[in-house]
Order: C-alpha cells, then structure tokens, then sequence
C-alpha cells in the first residue's frame, strides 16, 4: 500500500493503463480470431476485411506500446499467411 502522495497517484495511474491496456488485448485477440475463422470457414471477402482492421489495431497497440512491435509484426506475417493458405486451398 503506498503511503506517499506520488505512489499513491502512480498507483492509481498504473491501474488504469492496466485496465485501458487489457481492453486493447482483448480487442486484438477478437480481431485475430475473427481473422482466423473466417480464413477457416472459407470466407475470404471477409478474411481479407477482418484482417484490415486486425492489421490496424495491432499497428496502434504497437506504436501505443501496449504490445511490442515485433509482436505485432509476427502476428501479422502469420495472419497473412493463413490467409494465403486458406485461398489456394479454395
């Protein structure tokens, strides 16, 4: 428990980033997973459109620092991958 002035408001600064920065996690793996299922489904009109926006949240949680760049750097190469996979399967 913080007895200071300051560690108090750091305190309660570092809970809301904590909160704000699982939101934005939590975001992301919902993208992602939309991503991936509907590659898996066949859907590639959708696939492609889902990993639009699954591209751009995981640039803005990188730049924001709430996931490391190369995270989502991989996780993007991955996603495109599958996406490439599912539709010379089809």
């Amino acid at each position: 428990m913080p007895h200071t002035p300051s560690a108090k408001k750091r305190l309660k600064q570092s809970q809301r980033r904590k909160a704000r920065n699982r939101s934005v996690k939590a975001e992301l793996r919902t993208e992602v997973k939309k991503v991936r299922s509907s590659a898996a489904a066949g859907n590639a009109d959708e696939a492609k459109s889902n990993m639009v926006s699954a591209q751009t949240k995981l640039d803005r949680a990188a730049t924001r620092g709430i996931i490391h760049k190369n995270k989502a750097a991989r996780v993007k190469s991955r996603l495109s991958k599958t996406l490439k996979t599912a539709a010379g399967k089809k």
